[in-house]
């Protein structure tokens, strides 16, 4: 599986077929090893004598000063630890320096990730990545594959820098709060192929007393009063049973902590363990942080956190989807406990599952419910903010474990001043008893003075010691299945789908006025029969026809028969060409680097054909054998007025990629996939300082790319900050408003 925004080419990364993306650089031959998960391939690289050992990529690649950089792979041992490095090398292709990683704390014959991040240093123009071990003995091996080089991978909307959360650069944001000593460690830890937001390097946080112990991110970044935040890591705790948490902390505009929720773990062993708080930040908050400890910890016991994350509340923990459930986090997905929940009648108890993982049907833990008698109880919630007049769906999770069970849901209405209004409700449904999660779902219209909501469950015990399990309890308003919008300044359409099944796979079209359809692109390709992970989908088509009234068509299948399940349409839509004088020079991989251009002059297309022509001696017609006639050709010619529109157009085309030709419809030239071979662009006059630039681009028309789209939706003002000391740093890196919001870099 590609690995998203690699440099690396797939072979190099994969080590599938062979290992041609690979060369000794010291004291080793490297061969074709079996057994891998990118692929069966890999590396295996082994020494030729005792000492230090490495291997590089076969190739350099670009790269800019100043920027950060981030390399991992997996590795695998049975004698000796491992460590990953980046080589930076200038334009020449010599050597400035090495930025290596820590070295794997021990040994481990089991696929560990080993990775290590850099801020390419000046004089830097390319980068290979270096992979070591220090043999003890001749013909030692190391195995190595999965391996990627780019930008850090981010968890999506993180207001901590990459450093804060992965540890991968020093770990210097983090230091010791109480009663421990905090370093940064390497060990061998067997994070899934596919899982990209973890490394090598951990925090480490080793208990100096009995006691308590805590560690604290010394980032402060900004918050917004009344804004639900989440906050969370990976934990890895010394021992079961052991009590390690994270809090979320808010400070006041002087630095004073004014607020802290913590969620505590409860683990049934020493594996990684994702654990989650979330509040609304108060009043007067001004910034946040994340701490993470142990409660009466003892003496050099060792906590290992990873992954650390402060954000806006989304639709799930590692989206960037927008959270829509009113009901908070606490009381949606009990990772803290039972939050507002209260047994407002009946027997009922209520209490957090446990262990983590045991009992959920979203993230960690769920609710438990347990009633000791055949009778019914209501458990109750807090109030949350709604909206008067419009339809709200109440969806929560359930799971019989012990007895029977029957459910019915009302919701509770109050006005601004929290006066209760009225009470709608639905009728009982049995809990199936076969053990499975079921949802259960209801519409409500609000009072149109509604102001607030609350949450009552009448759920009815049938048998005594009855045991039900609650989860991923939400209050939605209900919005379309499918909706659309157009942005004119990007030639683009962003299709929202909502309320898919996941064990549904989809198709998504995109419909002209006389039926023809043509595939939707997304991230990871052409969206044909593409697996869903989320209720809700969200794609920009930047290849929609400019000046043509069409719609999108989404399809769903089994993913077991295949068969069709559904299909949504959408009305028309039209994208506004603009300006008939210009056109759209559009790169469907890198939608960043899309650019509108003056034309000065459309191509004079031809069509070759090969052909051989026979001429029979005493015959008048000849013979003629002919090919199939190709694709058109020609030569586009136009302006660039400026000089960030001349290093835009330079950043286009240097991919070489496939681009796509759009003109306004009234121009006569309809969208074609192009080809661009040898470019000139030189000056329209004599004058140096003269920022207009002819360009003359050879195009051949070829075939629509199968890729998906990189880039990413995710990108915050707060990255921003910390990935860009100046504004003035951004201009080569974005070119416009809309590539910056979603971090669609152009250069380095």
């Amino acid at each position: 599986m590609a690995i998203p925004g690699n440099f690396l080419s797939a072979t190099t990364e994969s080590v599938d077929p062979n290992t041609s993306g690979w060369a000794a650089k010291l004291n080793c031959t490297i061969s074709l090893g079996s057994g891998g998960r990118n692929g069966d391939g890999c590396v295996q690289m082994k020494a030729t004598a005792t000492g230090e050992m490495q291997s590089r990529t076969y190739s350099s690649y670009a790269v800019t000063a100043a920027e950060t950089y981030w390399a991992f792979a997996d590795a695998s041992s049975t004698t000796i630890p491992e460590r990953i490095g980046i080589r930076w090398l200038n334009a020449s292709g010599a050597e400035i320096s090495i930025t290596w990683s820590l070295t794997t704390s021990a040994a481990s014959s089991s696929w560990h990730r080993i990775s290590v991040g850099g801020v390419a240093p000046v004089g830097a123009a390319r980068a290979q990545v270096l992979v070591s071990a220090t043999a003890t003995a001749i013909n030692q091996i190391v195995f190595f594959e999965n391996v990627y080089l780019g930008y850090p991978l981010r968890f999506a909307g993180n207001l901590l820098s990459f450093d804060a959360e992965q540890l991968e650069i020093s770990g210097s944001t983090w230091a010791a709060e109480t009663n421990c000593t905090v370093t940064r460690t390497a060990p061998a830890v067997p994070w899934q192929v596919d899982w990209y937001y973890a490394g090598g390097e951990v925090l480490t946080l080793t208990v100096t007393a009995n006691g308590n112990a805590s560690a604290l991110c010394s980032e402060r970044p900004a918050v917004t009063p009344g804004v639900e935040y989440f906050g969370y890591a990976y934990l890895n705790p010394p021992a079961a049973g052991s009590a390690c948490w994270v809090e979320l902390r808010f400070y006041n505009a002087a630095g004073t902590q004014i607020q802290a929720t913590r969620s505590t773990l409860s683990s049934a062993g020493t594996g990684w363990f994702r654990q989650v708080a979330a509040a609304i930040a108060p009043a007067l908050a001004a910034t946040a942080s994340l701490a993470i400890g142990v409660t009466s910890g003892t003496a050099a016991q060792v906590v290992r956190a990873e992954g650390a994350v402060v954000k806006i509340r989304t639709l799930d923990v590692t989206s960037s989807a927008p959270n829509a459930n009113v009901i908070t986090y606490a009381d949606t997905n009990f990772e803290m406990g039972v939050g507002s929940w209260t047994t407002n009648s009946g027997v009922a108890t209520l209490a957090r599952s446990t262990p983590w993982g045991a009992q959920a049907f979203g993230d960690s833990y769920s609710l438990t419910v347990t009633s000791a008698t055949a009778t019914a109880s209501v458990i109750r919630s807090g109030q949350y903010p709604v909206t008067g007049g419009v339809n709200w769906r109440l969806k929560a999770a359930a799971k019989r474990v012990a007895g029977g069970w029957t459910l019915a849901s009302s919701v509770r209405w109050f006005d601004a001043s929290s006066v209760f209004i009225s009470t709608t409700s639905s009728i009982a449904a049995g809990v199936p008893s076969d053990g499975l999660w079921y949802i259960f779902l209801q519409d409500f219209t609000a009072p149109a003075n509604a102001a607030f909501a609350q949450i009552d469950y009448t759920l009815t015990a049938t048998s005594t010691s009855s045991t039900l399990q609650l989860d991923a309890v939400q209050l939605l308003q209900v919005l379309p299945l499918t909706s659309i919008s157009v942005d004119n300044t990007a030639a683009s359409a962003r299709l929202v789908v909502r309320e898919i099944d996941t064990s549904w796979v989809m198709t998504v079209y995109r419909v002209l006025a006389d039926a023809s359809r043509s595939l939707v692109r997304g991230a990871t390709g052409l969206i044909d029969r593409m697996a869903v992970t989320s209720d809700t989908y969200i794609v920009t088509d930047y290849e929609a026809p400019l000046g043509v009234p069409y719609s999108y068509r989404v399809e769903f299948y089994s993913s077991t028969t295949g068969a069709i399940t559904g299909w949504r349409t959408t009305s028309s839509l039209t994208i506004d060409p603009g300006d008939g004088e210009y056109t759209w020079l559009k790169d469907p991989a890198r939608p960043q680097l899309n650019r509108r251009v003056l034309v000065k002059a459309p191509p004079d297309w031809q069509q070759p054909i090969e052909q051989n022509v026979l001429r029979p001696r005493g015959r008048q017609n000849a013979i003629v054998l002919s090919g199939i006639r190709s694709g058109r050709e020609g030569s586009l010619v136009v302006w660039t007025q400026t000089d960030d529109e001349r290093e835009s157009m330079r950043f286009l085309l240097a991919t070489g990629n496939i681009l796509l030709l759009q003109a306004a419809p009234d121009r006569g030239e309809p969208d074609v996939y192009v080809s661009v071979g040898d470019v000139q662009f030189p000056r329209t006059s004599s004058e140096a300082d003269d920022p207009w630039r002819e360009w003359t681009l050879p195009l051949t028309e070829v075939d629509r790319p199968t890729g998906g789209t990189a880039g990413s939706a995710t990108w915050t003002v707060r990255d921003v900050a910390i990935e860009n000391p100046t504004v003035i740093g951004l201009i080569s890196r974005y070119a416009t408003v809309l590539d910056l919001a979603l971090d669609q870099r152009t250069g380095g």
